[in-house]
């Protein structure tokens, strides 16, 4: 409930990004409980990503908009190269062990021109943050790192590029990131 109510505003305003939506396929990567269901616009093939079963049965009991609900792993995801319009990663980078799997497997299974819509708490390269990094000592243990450095992440998946990149409160200890996957050429 906490979370809900502390991140719903920047999720709505993420997912505003997304722009229209008509028979769009979009992926929800660590969809948990699903705290973005709320805030989805009507008209998209909504596809739900977590982990964890009983984080699942959990989204089902407060679904308002329809998505078709899968359990597997954001780092390793059981869908076909190019099969999503629209990837959304929602507080999921700064918790899985890997964020670079789970960026790299994005970018796998985004169209061309496809885009990705980040929300996080990332640090920004060489900032300091003394109390986020002391922060993540304890907390990165029991439920997400305060030390991610996005940009860092972002240089290992060379097809994705920033479009945008806003801090969602004073101090930027989150940001609303969009990314999209550059058109490869064929020889």
């Amino acid at each position: 409930m906490i979370v809900a109510r502390a991140t719903s505003a920047m999720r709505r305003e993420s997912l505003r990004d997304i722009g229209e939506v008509k028979d769009k396929n979009i992926l929800l990567a660590g969809y948990g409980t699903g705290l973005d269901n709320p805030h989805l616009p009507a008209g998209a093939n909504y596809v739900g990503l977590d982990l964890t079963p009983a984080m699942l049965t959990r989204a089902r009991q407060n679904m308002s908009t329809h998505v078709n609900l899968h359990c597997g792993d954001a780092m390793r995801m059981p869908y076909a190269d190019n099969s999503f319009d629209v990837v959304v990663l929602h507080l999921i980078l700064a918790v899985v062990p890997q964020p670079v799997a789970v960026l790299k497997e994005t970018a796998r299974v985004l169209k061309p021109g496809g885009q990705v819509l980040l929300l996080d708490k990332f640090i920004r390269p060489g900032q300091l943050a003394p109390i986020r990094r002391l922060i993540n000592i304890v907390i990165r243990h029991i439920a997400t790192r305060t030390d991610v450095v996005f940009e860092q992440v972002l240089a290992e998946v060379p097809t994705l590029r920033v479009t945008r990149d806003v801090p969602c409160i004073p101090g930027g200890w989150f940001r609303r990131i969009m990314l999209a996957k550059q058109h490869t050429e064929t020889s």
